[in-house]
């Protein structure tokens, strides 16, 4: 691993106090570096750079936490969770393969892991973006983060 994703995942670690998150990470750094010799980087601090950076990150996952926290504690009956997957999936609210529509419904019905035992948005929300890592990574990405904005809408007019 080169010196640039450890810089990068220490950053990441650092940002994510006491790894509150699992996250995959993946780095495809192509990067010259050349010295900079201009006078308005005569007084630069890299430490200071980089803890104003951490600082506004952080500042970042408090609304994130609130979130994730309302989800968790936000109950679902069975009928809403496959009334989602089927906005989904059928009516293509959000773009996302119909294939992976039978993965999520199993992943919120039978779940992997413990923690997502519970019915609720935050464990629906884990079956979605479980079974998006089947995806290549741009059509994952694009449907994690359409996945969010879905949920919150979707979910806000019934709070």
């Amino acid at each position: 691993m080169s010196q640039v994703k450890h810089f990068l995942l220490f950053i990441l670690f650092l940002a994510i106090p006491h790894c509150a998150f699992k996250m995959k990470v993946t780095f495809c750094v192509t990067a010259v570096f050349t010295p900079v010799l201009a006078k308005h980087s005569k007084s630069f601090s890299l430490v200071d750079a980089i803890s104003v950076g951490v600082d506004r990150m952080q500042r970042n996952f408090g609304p994130m936490r609130k979130q994730v926290e309302a989800w968790q504690s936000s109950e679902l009956t069975d009928v809403t969770a496959k009334v989602v997957i089927y906005e989904v999936f059928i009516e293509g609210r959000l773009e996302a393969p119909k294939h992976l529509a039978r993965n999520v419904h199993d992943l919120y019905f039978e779940p992997k892991y413990e923690e997502f035992r519970p019915r609720t948005i935050w464990s629906l929300s884990n079956a979605f973006t479980s079974a998006f890592k089947e995806l290549d990574p741009i059509p994952q990405f694009k449907a994690t983060a359409k996945l969010g904005e879905f949920l919150e809408d979707r979910f806000s007019q019934s709070f």
